[in-house]
């Protein structure tokens, strides 16, 4: 999920560019890899943090887990209920979660942390609800290192860390091993794993990309329409690249 749920206003928009993400082999080869390390079992209780339109929580719920998933975003919650009628979804914060204390056994958040006001507080309260033995994933992508093939190199770099600079948390993603280890999570490993898009579907989120960074000042609007008229030439002729590292960091409670 290359963008945040805030960085737009049209449910729909949004929902066709995390499927067209999503979709793509990387994508799905990501999450198994995360519920792997979360390894749930049959009746397993689990919590997707950030659960956005419900993909995780219904793939989840298939492998016999009891999934549950939290988003305070309630069009991405109506998404998820349409999609996925027989989903357990509510509406809570990740810093305040609908369980008691230790009455989880997993805990997946995938590309949410970078936009939460206290990513500390989240930690604190993942650590309150899973069970002792417990197995917590976190997913995300660092905002500074998003590749984008281009031939106006600099100014792809200016609008990379321009977009970053909009975002909470940027960063937050190569901190979380010390985060958990923090939190008094212990077992914590880390791993990296690079999506790979050269779909025309990507294309929003570049211009996105390029909007904000013209909003922030560091680009003109001249030069953001030049860069995304080149991108568009790239989809266009099947030339576009976006390389997104995601770390993936998992713990156990």
């Amino acid at each position: 999920m290359p963008e945040t749920h805030t960085a737009y206003t049209d449910t729909e928009n949004l929902i066709r560019l995390l499927d067209a993400a999503e979709n793509t082999p990387d994508a799905v080869t990501l999450r198994a890899r995360s519920y792997e390390l979360l390894r749930p079992y049959p009746g397993a209780t689990v919590l997707d943090v950030g659960c956005g339109a419900g993909r995780a929580v219904a793939e989840l719920a298939r492998q016999g887990a009891r999934a549950i998933g939290v988003d305070l975003d309630p069009a991405m919650l109506a998404a998820a209920r349409s999609r996925f009628p027989d989903l357990d979804v509510r509406a809570a914060d990740a810093a305040e979660l609908p369980l008691p204390d230790g009455q989880a056994h997993g805990y997946r958040a995938d590309k949410v942390y970078h936009v939460l006001p206290d990513p500390s507080a989240a930690l604190a309260e993942a650590r309150r609800v899973l069970a002792p033995g417990g197995r917590i994933v976190l997913l995300g992508q660092d905002w500074d290192t998003l590749v984008i093939d281009s031939d106006q190199p600099e100014l792809t770099r200016r609008i990379v860390h321009a977009r970053a600079d909009t975002v909470p948390h940027p960063r937050i993603a190569r901190a979380y091993r010390n985060l958990l280890l923090d939190s008094g999570f212990h077992d914590v490993e880390v791993e990296v794993h690079t999506l790979v898009f050269t779909d025309a579907a990507m294309r929003p989120m570049l211009a996105g990309h390029a909007d904000a960074a013209r909003q922030t000042g560091a680009v003109s609007a001249e030069q953001a329409e030049a860069w995304i008229a080149e991108q568009t030439r790239r989809a266009a002729t099947a030339r576009l690249l976006v390389a997104l590292p995601i770390f993936v960091a998992a713990a156990t409670r």
